[in-house]
């Protein structure tokens, strides 16, 4: 069982593979109008430029670190990198770019659609600079040098028109008029709304209408943020790339070096302010330190005019340097503690920190000031007068020096941040990825081919193999013709000629018709147990291949020295005629109605041996003229004369033609449309056929596919289960 069902597994996805190849014109199709589809794309969309550059954010301990020294390392905070992230999204950096270059001014095209672009793209430019905005439509520009609105008029869309040295804004929304002046000056205009002041500088005749808006700041940094990205390369670098797209590849360029110069700036400009501050501080302390050693040196010389030399101990000599040294670092802590105050707050570690250094010197000088009581009196006051001197000496030679080394860090300051890479004109688009676009567009269209043909195959619920119509109905399938592409091509003749070549003379060696000559031998035992000669082709349904089958099979019947006789039975729609070159008048009908003798409705062909009998112009009451005794005659004459009588009929299910015909006949062959016909319809036609005691000899299954074609090719007529009798035009 297993083994079987790997077979019915392998023959589904054959039948799968040959239907999608039977569709290869439908999936073709859709890969073409996905390619269309994609170059109108690549048509219409303009290309996309970026463009980078990149920024190193360095380490500074900062200019006050002059004064610090090595606590500098603690109170200077190495800048976070999405600090300065964050700044080059700030309006601080975007903003000043936006004012420099007018980047709030937004001019666009009005004649911008999709088919515009298609068909008459016009090539539109603008070109921002400080003063001025200049926007060029192909050959002709128009410069914008002051454009101030009111703030109810910010953000909103206006129509630019120019009129005999005039322009024209109208409201987009209301379209009314707001304002209007001359071209090449400045034109100043107040309303309820506020005072508009416009200069647009043309030289050229402009016709068409432009779209013109002034942004507020957040929109105008939109714009901008919108294609504007910075992210810092891998980790903890300390490297900032910035990103910038747009379609005016020079725009663009130009843009992101000014945000360049725009952050470097305001940076060199923060680190200036600092060691301006610094240098401040310095300014207000030099002079009173000055005047404080001033005064103890005139202190300490009066005192050794008064005493002369006084003699010290070393012991006092070793507490005077500790004394100094404490001094000194008592006023260089003092220094730095007013230093860092101004940055951070009380209960700042670093602040925390210095205080508790200020407080172990408090202590030790304390402790040795104690000491210093105890020495003599004359001792101990030169000790402090000449350790104040010295205190105040050593500090105002410090400050002297940072003061002086600020003043020249400050002339030299560079800031933090450098430009390793500006951005540079690009010269390839990022987007569209054409090659990308049209690859995607094949397989795009190729998959949607492939599953709208799946989607007919499973629709397509009809009989696709001979097997099912044998073990179904126990009848036989006397042969299985496949589609033949000669035929497809040669069927479409039926609309725009009168004649359809028969595909046995045409190509004798299409496939189709050697499925027909292997039924010669079936259809001869078939007759020779049969009543009479004649054989009826039908089928259960419309556009099946009736026609088609009788015409080819009758003419290889008389290619074998047989005498045929073809009937066009189907008196309300039947062609036959047209693959013979006949009128369809002067037949069938005519004869049955008693208008015409038998010998003028037999009609010779082109093919040796093959004779034929035209429908004859449509009756009222096909059926009644068939049931008649003048039709059983008509056979009954004609049998004789002939070796083969096809008889070509209408749709068994449609009308009862079929069924009436079918008593007379001695074969009764049903045709079969593969993947068309319903194993329902077969089912019906045979009780239709067994009703009147009539046996069906058997199938023949028409149009089988396995190669190529696409479904359908149209063997017959418009038929509709209403089957009426088309208008003779004939």
């Amino acid at each position: 069982m297993s083994q079987n069902t790997n077979t019915e597994d392998t023959i589904d996805l054959k039948e799968l593979f040959f239907s999608l190849i039977a569709q290869w014109k439908l999936i073709a199709l859709f890969i073409i109008l996905s390619l269309v589809s994609a170059l109108l794309y690549l048509r219409t969309t303009p290309d996309t430029y970026s463009v980078d550059a990149l920024v190193q954010v360095e380490e500074s301990k900062g200019t006050s670190a002059a004064l610090l020294g090595d606590l500098s390392n603690t109170i200077e905070q190495k800048q976070p990198t999405q600090a300065e992230i964050e700044l080059l999204k700030s309006r601080l950096v975007l903003g000043s770019v936006i004012k420099n270059l007018n980047l709030d001014l937004k001019i666009s095209g009005t004649k911008n659609s999709f088919f515009d672009r298609l068909l008459n793209p016009h090539n539109y430019q603008t070109q921002y600079q400080n003063k001025s905005v200049l926007f060029k439509d192909d050959a002709q520009s128009f410069e914008v040098r002051k454009f101030e609105v009111p703030a109810d008029y910010l953000d909103k869309n206006l129509l630019l028109n120019f009129n005999d040295n005039k322009f024209t804004l109208t409201d987009a929304a209301t379209q009314q008029v707001v304002i209007s002046g001359p071209i090449n000056q400045e034109s100043q205009h107040s309303s309820a709304s506020g005072t508009w002041k416009v200069a647009i500088y043309t030289q050229d005749p402009l016709k068409d209408s432009y779209n013109i808006q002034k942004m507020s700041l957040p929109a105008a940094m939109g714009s901008i943020t919108n294609n504007y990205s910075v992210a810092e390369k891998g980790k903890l670098t300390g490297i900032l790339g910035l990103n910038y797209q747009g379609q005016d590849k020079e725009h663009i360029t130009k843009v992101l070096n000014s945000i360049l110069v725009a952050y470097s700036h305001q940076n060199i400009e923060r680190r200036s302010a600092e060691t301006a501050q610094t240098l401040k501080f310095l300014e207000e302390q030099l002079p009173e330190l000055k005047q404080q050693l001033d005064v103890a040196e005139r202190e300490f010389n009066k005192f050794r005019q008064q005493y002369n030399t006084v003699d010290v101990t070393k012991e006092s000599e070793l507490y005077l340097t500790q004394s100094i040294q404490l001094e000194t670092s008592k006023a260089e802590l003092e220094q730095k503690l007013a230093e860092a105050s101004a940055k951070y707050t009380n209960e700042h570690p670093v602040m925390e920190q210095m205080n508790a250094q200020l407080g172990a010197i408090n202590k030790k000088i304390t402790e040795l000031n104690g000491t210093l009581k105890q020495l003599p009196d004359l001792q101990r006051r030169y000790l402090q007068l000449y350790r104040e001197v010295e205190v105040k000496q050593q500090l105002y030679t410090a400050l002297l020096n940072s003061y002086q080394q600020l003043r020249i860090a400050k002339a030299g300051e560079i800031g933090n941040v450098r430009v390793v890479d500006t951005a540079v004109l690009p010269i390839e688009p990022i987007k569209p990825k054409k090659l990308q676009i049209l690859i995607l567009a094949i397989f795009l269209g190729g998959f949607l081919g492939t599953l709208l043909a799946l989607l007919r195959n499973m629709m397509r619920s009809g009989i696709k193999d001979a097997d099912q119509i044998e073990n179904e109905l126990d009848l036989p399938v006397y042969a299985t013709v496949p589609r033949s592409p000669t035929q497809e091509s040669l069927i479409k003749l039926l609309k725009k000629k009168k004649r359809i070549p028969i595909l046995a003379i045409k190509n004798s060696d299409d496939i189709a018709i050697e499925s027909l000559r292997s039924m010669r031998t079936a259809i001869h035992f078939a007759l020779s147990n049969a009543k009479n000669n004649i054989i009826m082709i039908s089928g259960p349904s419309p556009e099946v291949g009736k026609s088609f089958i009788s015409a080819n099979l009758a003419t290889i019947l008389a290619q074998s020295n047989k005498r045929v006789l073809i009937i066009d039975g189907d008196m309300r729609r039947g062609y036959l005629h047209k693959y013979f070159n006949h009128e369809s008048q002067s037949g069938l009908a005519e004869y049955l109605n008693g208008q015409q003798a038998l010998e003028s409705i037999v009609k010779s062909t082109d093919v040796t041996h093959l004779d034929v009998i035209t429908r004859g112009k449509s009756p009222v009451n096909p059926s009644e003229l068939l049931s008649s005794a003048k039709f059983s005659e008509l056979l009954e004459q004609i049998s004789p004369r002939y070796d083969h009588v096809i008889i070509d009929t209408p749709p068994v299910l449609a009308v009862t033609d079929g069924i009436i015909i079918s008593q007379y006949a001695g074969v009764n062959l049903v045709i079969v449309r593969y993947a068309k016909s319903q194993m329902k319809e077969l089912e019906l036609t045979v009780n239709r056929f067994e009703q009147v005691n009539v046996k069906v000899n058997g199938f023949i299954l028409n149009d089988i596919q396995r190669g190529s074609g696409a479904y359908g090719y149209g063997y017959g007529y418009n038929y509709t289960y209403g089957y009426k009798a088309s208008k003779d035009n004939d």
